[in-house]
């Protein structure tokens, strides 16, 4: 089997999928649209769909970032990810044990883990996972009731964390370039790019702002 992991360095932007956002009818449209404007990965997100949904949207996703040359990670279900051949997992911190992950998926996969502390982001970097969401940096509605870290976590990773991190939670246009001042280096949005008109130019703007 062709390795399937992708170098975590060269990322930028990471865009999320968002069921509840969309103002197309057509995921797959919306994340073609965000690769065009520059986006290196697409992660598939859903907390409340089946599998077997999962895995229809996913193999068209597939498709879609391979053609683009990017990468594909797959939230929480490890399954869905082998099912669809993608190229990595990301776990939350709640969503079991890498050890656990890698023994559906293999070694030769992407593995990321949410991390909302110091405590947790050296945690995962002791664990093995190739790169950690740091976050939320700011209030989002994805994350309702969760209480944003603010910027202190991004200077932290960016001062001590090993591995590529990913800062997450409430960046858009607006927000962006105060993330990248803390040291971050790559961004994931969900509604910056998923609820606009214009996800492609979206999506141009916020890479427009990173390093």
């Amino acid at each position: 089997m062709r390795s399937k992991k992708k170098p975590c360095q060269n990322w930028r932007l990471y865009v999320i999928t968002d069921f509840g956002v969309l103002k197309r009818d057509s995921l797959v449209e919306v994340a073609r649209a965000a690769l065009r404007g520059g986006a290196d990965v697409i992660q598939l997100r859903d907390k409340t769909g089946s599998d077997e949904a999962l895995i229809e949207i996913g193999k068209k996703l597939r498709r879609v970032t391979e053609e683009a040359g990017a990468s594909l990670i797959v939230n929480d279900r490890a399954g869905v990810a082998k099912a669809i051949d993608a190229d990595g997992l990301h776990l939350g911190q709640e969503d079991g044990a890498l050890v656990e992950a890698k023994k559906i998926l293999g070694e030769e996969r992407v593995y990321g883990r949410s991390t909302h502390s110091k405590a947790q982001a050296a945690a995962a970097v002791k664990e093995g996972f190739n790169y950690i969401g740091v976050g939320p940096v700011f209030a989002t509605p994805t994350k309702p009731g969760t209480a944003p870290i603010g910027l202190e976590l991004v200077r932290f990773a960016a001062k001590n964390i090993s591995i590529p991190f990913v800062a997450i939670g409430g960046i858009n246009e607006s927000t962006v370039r105060e993330v990248v001042s803390a040291g971050a280096r790559r961004v994931a949005v969900v509604r910056a790019v998923m609820a606009a008109d214009d996800p492609q130019r979206a999506a141009n703007r916020l890479l427009e702002a990173l390093p």
